[in-house]
C-alpha cells in the first residue's frame, strides 16, 4: 500500500509517499480502508522532533482516520466489513495511508449525513474540545467560557462544544475570522492582534487554552473566583509560573491531553459538533497541508484524501 513516511525529524520536505506492507488486523483491531486523514498540529510537531512520544523515525505519521472497515481481527463484534467509521490512529503506523489498523476502542460509527471528508476532520480536534468542556469543566448553561484561537482546529470546535450546553461564549481571533466565528454561535469576539483580551474580558467560568505560553499568566486575569483555566496546548512551555499564580488567586489550572475515544467522539457529534474543512488535498500533498497547517491561519481543519 501507499504511506506518506517519514525517515528523520524535519520540515515539511521530509515527508515522502512510499510503499509499505499493509497491516492486517490483529485482536481487538479494525483494518481501515482509508478515506481521508485529518492533519492536526500535533502531526507536524511530531514531524518536526518537537514532539517524541511515539519513538524515532521511519515511521507514518496521521492522528485522524475516517474510511469503511476491510476487516475485523478477532474479539471485535461492534464493526463489520463495510461499515464507515472514523476515530483516532496513532504512529508509527498512522493514517497517512491507505489502510490503517486501528483498536476498536478508538473507533465509532459515521452516522448518517457526515461525509467521510469531515469526519475525518472531527477525532482529535473533537476530542480536544469536548472532553475538557464536558467531562473536565462540566460547563453548563449560563456559564461563561473564552476560546482561544477560537477559528482553529480546537477553537472552532471548542465554540459549538460550549454553545450547544448552554455558555456564552467569548473567543479570540483576527478580526478576520470574526464572521466565521459568529456563525458558529460566538456571542463575543476579541481579536488579539489589536486588543488585550485580558484587559477587557472578565468574570469567566472556564478558559480554553490551546496556545499557553503567555496567553496563561494572562488567561487567568479573566477568571472569576474558583474559575478553571484549561491547557490543551501539550508538550510545550513550562507551566510553572502559571500554576504559581492561579493558586495565588484561587482559581484552578489543568493542563489536558485528550484520550482518544470512541464513545465520546461519537457523543461528541451526537450533540451536533462538526467541523469546518479549509482545505482538502491530496495524500501526496501532505508536506504541504503540513506547510498551510504551520502558519496558523486555517480557518478550521485540512484533510488529505486518498
Amino acid at each position: 500500500m501507499r504511506a506518506v513516511r517519514q525517515r528523520t525529524w524535519g520540515g515539511p520536505e521530509v515527508l515522502e509517499v512510499a510503499e509499505v506492507p499493509r497491516p492486517d488486523a490483529g485482536p481487538g483491531e479494525v483494518l481501515v480502508r482509508v478515506a481521508a486523514a485529518g492533519v492536526n498540529p500535533a502531526d507536524w510537531k511530531i514531524r518536526s522532533g518537537a514532539v517524541r512520544r511515539f519513538g524515532e523515525p521511519p515511521f507514518t505519521l496521521g492522528l485522524d482516520v475516517a474510511g469503511v472497515v476491510e476487516a475485523v481481527g478477532g474479539g471485535v463484534s461492534a464493526f463489520r466489513p463495510g461499515d464507515a467509521v472514523f476515530g483516532n490512529a496513532l504512529p508509527p503506523n498512522g493514517a497517512y495511508a491507505e489502510f490503517v489498523a486501528v483498536p476498536q476502542e478508538r473507533l465509532a460509527h459515521v452516522p448518517d449525513g457526515l461525509d467521510l471528508v469531515h469526519a475525518a476532520a472531527l477525532p482529535t480536534a473533537a476530542l480536544t474540545a469536548w472532553q475538557p468542556l464536558v467531562r473536565v469543566a462540566g460547563v453548563g448553561a449560563g456559564q461563561r467560557v473564552l476560546v482561544h484561537a477560537a477559528a482553529g482546529g480546537v477553537g472552532h470546535l471548542a465554540v459549538q462544544v460550549a454553545k450547544a450546553r448552554g455558555a456564552h461564549v467569548t473567543g479570540t481571533a483576527r478580526a478576520a475570522k470574526h464572521a466565521f466565528l459568529r456563525g458558529l454561535g460566538a456571542d463575543e469576539l476579541v481579536d488579539y492582534t489589536a486588543d488585550d483580551f485580558a484587559a477587557t474580558v472578565r468574570d469567566v467560568d472556564v478558559v480554553l487554552d490551546p496556545i499557553a505560553g503567555d496567553y496563561g499568566p494572562r488567561s487567568l486575569r479573566t477568571l472569576k473566583p474558583g474559575g478553571l483555566l484549561v491547557d490543551v496546548r501539550g508538550t510545550g512551555p513550562d507551566r510553572t509560573e502559571v500554576r504559581r499564580l492561579a493558586d495565588e488567586r484561587g482559581v484552578r489550572f489543568v493542563e489536558f491531553g485528550f484520550t482518544p475515544s470512541g464513545a465520546d467522539l461519537a457523543e461528541a457529534v451526537r450533540g451536533g459538533v462538526r467541523a469546518v474543512v479549509d482545505e482538502v488535498l491530496p495524500l501526496a500533498e501532505a508536506a504541504k497541508a503540513h506547510e498551510l497547517s504551520e502558519t496558523g491561519r486555517v480557518a478550521g481543519k485540512i484533510v488529505l484524501v486518498v
